[in-house]
């Protein structure tokens, strides 16, 4: 069993109930799912053999370590073993002589832990929704708008402070009430696309916006 200790699914517990299994951040790709960035999208594996579960890296970015080592070659896994994913994520390994708790979910398609909310990845400008990558992308002013209101948490954000991020400089001259609400109007349409049952953008009538992620 692995248990996640630290990260953005810290808590949640999983059986591993497959020869494989793959951790990663790239949907289709790896099993268990982990939204870090830090995590490649094939980052290491666990592979049941005669000897016993075995932790390999899988050539990531940032590496893969046990016990505090980083993992050049496959290391046989101990009960109470700590496995480090990229330095971000901490998951304990639970031995199968050990018992498990009764709440550990299989891992599985069917059963990967659902990641919802939005997230940016700003060195590329991508915009990942429940962890699929909206495509096609958005547009220069949606995602400065979508990035303004992401790095403004709770905050509001006034329609001049849109007018400021979005247009910027001379071209921000002159842009007009309609201007904003449609960009907002499109930007939420695109928004709905992919997640109809959440309302990303509030409106706060009479002061701006502010952005709700969702979790869980």
């Amino acid at each position: 069993m692995l248990i996640i200790e630290s990260g953005q699914l810290a808590g949640q517990r999983w059986l591993v109930d497959s020869d494989v299994v793959v951790i990663g951040r790239e949907v289709g790709l790896a099993d268990l799912l982990l939204p870090e960035r830090q995590v490649s999208r094939r980052h290491a594996k666990i592979e049941r053999t005669p000897s016993g579960f075995m932790l390999s890296d899988l050539n990531s970015k940032n590496g893969t370590f046990l016990n505090g080592r980083e993992v050049n070659e496959p290391q046989l896994l101990q009960d109470g073993d700590e496995i480090q994913i990229a330095l971000s994520v901490k998951i304990a390994f639970v031995g199968s002589d050990a018992t498990a708790p009764l709440n550990a979910r299989p891992i599985s398609k069917a059963m990967r832990p659902v990641v919802r909310g939005i997230r940016l990845d700003k060195e590329g400008r991508r915009v990942y929704l429940a962890e699929q990558e909206l495509d096609p992308p958005l547009s220069v002013q949606q995602y400065r708008l979508l990035e303004l209101l992401i790095d403004a948490g709770n905050s509001l954000v006034s329609r001049q402070d849109i007018v400021d991020k979005v247009w910027e400089g001379e071209n921000a001259f002159g842009v007009s009430e309609q201007a904003i609400d449609a960009l907002v109007r499109r930007l939420r349409d695109r928004l709905a696309e992919h997640d109809p049952e959440h309302e990303y953008i509030v409106t706060v009538r009479g002061h701006g916006l502010r952005f709700e992620n969702r979790f869980g």
